[in-house]
């Protein structure tokens, strides 16, 4: 049987372009297996599609000093030594890496035995793990056209992002009947990102009586986020996370508050929804939020509010600016070229294993 080994970790968004992948290959004839974190999202999300799962060391390297490091050097080292004994147990044809840190010594024991790799990245530049892994890559697949210019020519390919299939079939009068909501009024869907914010968390509720004046809200606050004193606020429903539901919530949405992730970025492209992006600030981050959503914003295709303007004030003027140019921003999406990201990665997939590409 033909085998594909899946790695990446660390946020949703390393994971769920591939679980957009793991049917689609599966139907395809191949034995999956997926190496992630011993204790990470990547285990809760890929254990529940059933395919086998192996775990190894994870270290972090940070981009600043840090005794850490040190330590995290030594944790890469023995996930490397684990991902090499696991690659020659199940002896994959093809690894296929959606980045963060527990890709890395997967990637680079891939290369040690001669098996080709192909990368995706997501944001418009590369991070830290992909920048480490690609001088071992046969392919790298990239989601924003601008980000060709930060990866060897002859390997890159413009792809876009896989998107779940599911995503695109919610029913909106589920997640009425779900939240409890009216069809009076219109529905802001609000999403922290897999970590959940808790700064987007708190201006949303400093702000709550103005908006449920205008809107309903539906919040997913993240792991610990819930405020238990507006557990019956008429017209706001909560939620820590939400899984099958989402498609649903996405559905019923008129507008969407977001953090500014590739994934989910690709995802509300793929359903033509107006949002307003709120990027993760350079102090929390290496800035890759704030490229993303400028991208986007350029494009039309996303109103951007950033962490320094975020106040209570400034956010309802924000989502209520989002929401009329709703139709505009709309336009815009549906006349953009229109880019099959699971189909263009299958189709590299499909000729790096057919031997079409050969490995460098």
């Amino acid at each position: 049987m033909k085998k594909i080994l899946m790695t990446g970790g660390g946020t949703a968004g390393h994971v769920t372009p591939n679980l957009a992948l793991i049917p689609e290959l599966r139907e395809r004839g191949f034995e999956v297996h997926y190496i992630g974190r011993k204790t990470g999202i990547e285990k809760d999300l890929i254990e529940a599609t059933g395919i086998s799962y192996h775990s190894i060391s994870a270290g972090k390297l940070r981009r600043y000093f840090d005794l850490k490091n040190l330590t995290d050097l030594f944790r890469i080292g023995v996930g490397f030594l684990s991902a090499l004994i696991l690659l020659k147990r199940i002896r994959p044809q093809i690894v296929f890496s959606k980045g963060g840190f527990v890709s890395c010594p997967v990637v680079w024991a891939a290369w040690m035995q001669r098996i080709p790799v192909i990368i995706h990245e997501s944001d418009l530049t590369p991070g830290l793990a992909n920048r480490l892994s690609i001088p071992f890559a046969t392919r790298i697949c990239h989601s924003f056209p601008e980000t060709a210019k930060h990866l060897p020519e002859q390997k890159a390919v413009h792809t876009g992002i896989p998107v779940r299939g599911e995503l695109l079939a919610g029913d909106p009068i589920q997640a009425r009947e779900l939240c409890g909501f009216s069809e009076n009024k219109p529905v802001v869907l609000i999403i922290g990102g897999s970590q959940g914010s808790e700064l987007i968390n708190q201006s949303i509720r400093s702000t709550l009586s103005q908006l449920l004046e205008r809107y309903q809200i539906c919040h997913i606050c993240g792991k610990g986020g819930m405020d238990e004193t507006l557990a019956d606020k008429a017209g706001y429903q909560q939620f820590e996370y939400v899984d099958k539901e989402l498609p649903h919530l996405f559905a019923l949405a008129d507008l969407i508050v977001s953090r500014a992730g590739a994934t989910t970025l690709f995802e509300i492209l793929e359903l033509k929804k107006a949002n307003l992006l709120i990027p993760l600030s350079k102090k929390a981050s290496r800035g890759d939020q704030i490229e993303n959503a400028q991208s986007f914003a350029a494009q039309g295709f996303s109103h951007v509010l950033s962490e320094a303007e975020l106040t209570p004030e400034n956010l309802l003027s924000a989502i209520d600016k989002t929401f009329e140019s709703k139709a505009d921003m709309t336009q815009q999406m549906d006349s953009a070229p229109s880019i099959n990201g699971k189909q263009k990665v299958l189709e590299v997939l499909t000729e790096v294993e057919q031997g079409l590409i050969s490995r460098d």
